[in-house]
């Protein structure tokens, strides 16, 4: 599963860990992605989406159909 949300396009960042010597290494923060499944009235089918738990949020507030509906806008297939 990548790191990747269908909503909101979270992607992972990257950066340094900085030790207490101040050395740095490469490291990446990963956005917190979750697979969720949801029923989607208008189709009479579920729908099986990889949002970040902020896009979670965002679908409780305004709804799968307004959700689903962006994700194509994205150029990403549901």
């Amino acid at each position: 599963m990548s790191a990747h949300c269908q909503l909101t396009g979270a992607q992972p960042g990257f950066g340094n860990r900085i030790s207490h010597s101040h050395r740095r290494t490469a490291r990446r923060f990963d956005p917190n992605i979750q697979r969720k499944r949801y029923w989607l009235p208008s189709e009479g089918r579920y729908v099986r989406l990889t949002l970040s738990a902020r896009a979670i949020r965002t679908v409780d507030t305004i709804g799968v159909e307004a959700a689903v509906a962006r994700i194509p806008a994205r150029g990403t297939k549901v």
